[in-house]
C-alpha cells in the first residue's frame, strides 16, 4: 500500500476482522500466504485498503466452497492489490469460478443420485452393483468409486 493513500482509505487488522468477520490471525495467515498484502504506516503497523474488505469476503466464501488456498490466490493474481476490481476483472473472476461451481454441482449431483443404491465402486452389494457395475467394469476405469466421480 503507498504511504501518501488518504489516511481514511487505510483501515487497521482490527478493523479489517471488524468489517469481515475473520479473525486478527486469520487475516495475518492470508497474508503470509499472499493472498493480501498489508501496507505499513509511518509506525510500522498494518493498513489495509477497503477494497482488501471484499478480497477477503470472496476468500472466505470461496474456501467454504471448498476451493484450496492455492486456487484461489491463482483466481485473484489478476485484480491489483489494494484497489477494487474493475467490472471486466470480476466478472472473469466470475466465470472461471462459474466453470468450478459447475463441475463440482455435478458431481454432487451424481453423489446424490447414486449413493443411496450404490457407492459406485461395486463392493457395497454385488447384487445390486451388479445393474450399475456388471462384471465390475469400473475397475477397468481406475481405482475407488469410479461410477460416482467420473462424468
Amino acid at each position: 500500500m503507498q504511504k501518501n493513500l488518504p489516511r481514511y482509505h487505510q483501515l487497521t487488522i482490527g478493523q479489517i476482522a471488524a468489517r469481515t468477520g475473520l479473525a486478527v490471525s486469520a487475516i495475518r495467515f492470508y497474508e503470509e500466504r499472499g493472498l493480501i498484502v498489508a501496507g505499513r504506516n509511518s509506525g510500522g503497523q498494518r493498513r489495509f485498503a477497503r477494497a482488501d474488505i471484499r478480497r477477503l469476503s470472496f476468500i472466505m466464501i470461496a474456501q467454504q466452497m471448498g476451493f484450496s488456498l492455492e486456487h484461489i490466490k491463482k483466481a485473484l493474481a489478476p485484480i491489483p492489490l489494494h484497489k477494487a476490481p474493475t467490472k471486466s476483472q470480476w466478472n472473469k473472476l466470475a466465470r472461471n469460478f462459474r466453470t468450478d461451481l459447475d463441475e463440482r454441482i455435478e458431481a454432487l449431483t451424481r453423489l446424490r443420485d447414486k449413493l443411496e443404491g450404490c457407492i459406485g465402486c461395486g463392493c457395497l452389494s454385488l447384487d445390486t452393483c451388479a445393474l450399475y457395475n456388471p462384471d465390475d467394469t469400473a475397475a477397468k476405469r481406475g481405482p475407488g468409486p469410479r461410477l460416482i466421480i467420473d462424468k
